[in-house]
């Protein structure tokens, strides 16, 4: 691209947001800088996290089996401790952010929970091995294997096997759709439905948006390519990349669960979010798709309090209720 035109504005409320948290997080990210991230506040402090909100959940970490010939996969298992039924309930199967590269299953789980703690469901996250020391199949591998176990166990862990929806913002996000498809294609447990929050769909980096958002925000460009670098190797933009790898390379999207698709106007993935949203309708599925003006990757996370975020949680919320008839 020879001109690229300025991105949207931020929204007044995340812009000031942004400016806290730049100290923190900037948006671009390098191989040689993944092991810092790893061991900076942003990963770490999820570990501090008191993960029964005040006691409303029991907390179970249980290793599972993995794919054949590799390592055992790690559950994070998070039971409402009163449900308001006996009957079981909803569980919400939580793949991690981190841009493949970072990363564990409490991280970004607090907002599963918050869902689940709403709406009577059970919460099982993954942990998947990270690039680029496991990369491609090894991550949707492990996230394929945990879903395996949690609709043959789910009734174990008071769920429901027939209402399993899948979770992800990011990384997570795009695993997700990446497992829907895995799961089509190899005749695995359906899901209900697939909630991808700004997910990482296209390793091809090369959209309007990405350009726009060069060197702004939360994830830019540069940290895209980092990350899907750490995936893909010399293989990330050519020709031989899976649909499994990244969504976005599927030929066929027909047969997948219904979807809710957000993403914030002033961020890389916008593009290729709102070209998988038209795809899935073009393909005939169902798709909510949401793009929020002025909002950054991640915003809601980041800056829950702001009148967008709220916006968009709510939304969430209420398309899991119509998803889940509750």
């Amino acid at each position: 691209m020879t001109s690229v035109p300025p991105p949207p504005p931020f929204d007044p409320e995340l812009a000031a947001a942004l400016e806290l948290i730049r100290e923190f997080i900037s948006p671009g990210m390098s191989l040689e800088e993944i092991d810092e991230i790893r061991r900076g506040p942003a990963i770490t402090q999820s570990a501090e996290m008191d993960l029964t909100l005040d006691g409303a959940f029991e907390i179970e970490d249980r290793e599972v089996p993995g794919p054949p010939g590799d390592p055992a996969v790690p559950l994070l298992i998070c039971r409402p401790t009163a449900p308001s039924t006996p009957a079981p309930l909803p569980v919400i199967y939580h793949v991690h952010g981190g841009g493949m590269v970072l990363g564990n299953n409490r991280v970004g789980v607090a907002g599963a929970l918050d869902y689940a703690r709403e709406l009577d469901a059970v919460v099982v996250s993954v942990e998947y091995r990270l690039a680029p020391e496991h990369p491609h199949p090894a991550p949707i591998e492990d996230v394929y294997a945990g879903l395996l176990w949690t609709a043959e166990h789910a009734k174990e862990i008071g769920g429901d096997p027939e209402r399993i929806l899948i979770m992800g913002a990011s990384a997570g996000g795009g695993l997700c759709a990446a497992l829907a498809l895995l799961t089509r294609d190899r005749g695995g447990p359906r899901p209900i439905g697939q909630l991808l929050l700004c997910p990482m769909l296209d390793d091809r980096n090369d959209t309007p948006s990405a350009h726009q958002m060069a060197g702004i925000g939360i994830w830019d460009r540069t940290a895209n390519e980092t990350g899907w670098t750490a995936l893909l190797g010399d293989r990330r933009g050519g020709p031989d990349v899976s649909p499994y790898a990244a969504p976005a390379r599927a030929d066929d999207l027909t047969g997948l669960p219904p979807a809710f698709l957000d993403v914030g106007s002033a961020e890389t993935f916008r593009d290729e979010v709102v070209t998988y949203a038209s795809r899935l309708w073009q393909a005939g599925g169902i798709a909510e798709l949401h793009v929020w003006p002025g909002g950054f990757h991640g915003f809601d996370g980041f800056a829950p309090q702001a009148a967008v975020s709220q916006a968009a949680r709510a939304a969430h919320v209420g398309w899991l209720r119509r998803l889940l008839g509750v």
